[in-house]
């Protein structure tokens, strides 16, 4: 299927969080980028999903997140729906967001709970339907409260799936409880698409009806994710268990090897740096990882490749990679 500003419903498979290659705390690294793009859809991936959580939307200037979005859209060119997260505190700077990945020719945008100030559960009901009368584009909404401090509660989805324009949700709270009402809810109407966010429980949300997932990890190892997503369509429980041994790998080395809450994000970045297809300049507060801990990464990363975890496309490299 050739997908230019439309979207497939429901939409099934791995739609990664693509980082954001960075220079420096506010330039895009326009050729790391590019491998980046590359190296993700070579891997037979789904969708690609921009400004998110993997992404730093949040902590990324609007100029920069309009950049982003524009280039993402040129390198892309329709050969899978681009998703992207207009989250914010402010509802007109949503709005811009959406109307500029519109132009740029998304095809969805992901928008959480707005952080900071907690809303109420009426509060936030309120605030999606108003937002959804004034965007050009389909949203996916994402169940983030670890980040967002509330949750979309089974009520509130409810009534926010009535909405036509609603097309999904991208449930990263972990709870295996929830994704289970949430599905429920999802079977009421033809088209809404279910998707997790933790990789580690992909294979199960799969197996219990989920539609796919937004797996960090697939900016490393994107055929890993698709593979084990096919597995579980498919019900290969051996496959699955062969290929989820590779995923928990996957987080014992790269992601666990900072102390703060950062790791993931600065593991997956190094790791990106190591294999030669991107920088990883962090936007701040954050900072990249230097000496051991990069050294840490370089050696994970060197073992991964060996053990056919990770297998980036060498024509993408640097020469004399």
């Amino acid at each position: 299927m050739t997908v230019t500003d439309k979207l497939p419903a429901p939409l099934r498979g791995i739609v990664p969080p693509m980082i954001t290659p960075l220079s420096d705390r506010d330039t895009l690294d326009h050729a790391g980028l590019a491998r980046l793009v590359e190296h993700i859809l070579a891997g037979g991936v789904h969708g690609l999903f921009i400004l998110g959580t993997t992404g730093e939307g949040p902590n990324l200037s609007y100029r920069l997140r309009c950049e982003l979005i524009e280039r993402v859209g040129e390198l892309v060119a329709g050969r899978v729906p681009v998703l992207v997260g207009v989250t914010d505190t402010a509802f007109v700077e949503s709005v811009n967001l959406t109307e500029h990945a519109a132009d740029a020719g998304a095809a969805a945008v992901v928008l959480s709970a707005p952080y900071y100030f907690p809303a109420g559960q009426p509060e936030l009901v309120e605030y999606i339907e108003h937002i959804a009368q004034e965007i050009p584009l389909p949203i996916f909404l994402y169940n983030m409260p670890s980040h967002t401090k509330i949750a979309f509660e089974a009520t509130t989805l409810e009534r926010l799936f009535e909405l036509p324009n609603v097309v999904g949700l991208k449930d990263s709270s972990g709870n295996m409880s929830y994704f289970h009402e949430a599905k429920q809810l999802v079977d009421r109407r033809s088209g809404l698409s279910l998707l997790i966010g933790p990789e580690a429980l992909l294979a199960e949300a799969v197996l219990m009806g989920g539609h796919g997932g937004v797996a960090g990890g697939a900016n490393l190892a994107p055929r890993l994710f698709v593979d084990l997503y096919e597995a579980a369509v498919r019900g290969d429980r051996d496959t699955v268990l062969m290929l989820q041994a590779k995923v928990i790998k996957l987080a014992s080395t790269v992601y666990s090897v900072g102390q703060h809450a950062s790791a993931f994000l600065k593991g997956v970045k190094c790791a990106l740096s190591c294999l030669g297809i991107c920088d990883d300049a962090m936007a701040e507060p954050f900072q990249r990882f230097r000496g051991p801990q990069r050294e840490r990464i370089e050696r994970h990363v060197r073992e991964l490749e060996l053990d056919h975890v990770i297998a980036p496309s060498r024509s993408l490299l640097p020469e004399g990679t």
